[in-house]
């Protein structure tokens, strides 16, 4: 898979005096139908969250609050995707190694996903997905 396909999707966003609202849908602005979502808090200072593949699993990931960088890699190259606001999401397909990093103070990341959780759909060791 190339990282061409990681993609920023906008999501709807109703502007209202009394505070905005986004909204996502599966098949629609999601491009699969979600079995799993997730969230990640309270990440300590310089931590890095993910550090991985899936086989299968492919997901969106939105910085409901705060901001966060997404490396994702191919294998060949890499790209650094800053997301801070909660009506964009981070589309990456499965067989893209990716990794979460510089969470600011307070952030939220909530990642939809295609998968039910599998142990066996996660690949960890980087040099053997590199050679794919």
């Amino acid at each position: 898979m190339s990282i061409d396909s990681v993609k920023l999707i906008t999501l709807p966003k109703i502007i209202d005096e009394r505070g905005n609202l986004s909204f996502l849908e599966a098949d629609n602005h999601v491009p699969f139908s979600i079995k799993r979502t997730y969230w990640i808090y309270d990440v300590p200072g310089g931590e890095v969250r993910g550090g991985h593949s899936y086989h299968n699993n492919k997901e969106v990931i939105i910085a409901l609050s705060g901001s966060l960088d997404v490396v994702v890699d191919d294998g060949v190259n890499k790209k650094c995707f800053s997301i801070n606001r909660s009506y964009y999401g981070l589309y990456i397909p499965n067989g893209i190694w990716r990794h979460m990093e510089n969470f600011s103070t307070n952030s939220l990341a909530f990642v939809v996903a295609s998968e039910p959780y599998s142990n066996k759909d996660y690949e960890y060791d980087y040099s053997y997905f590199a050679k794919k």
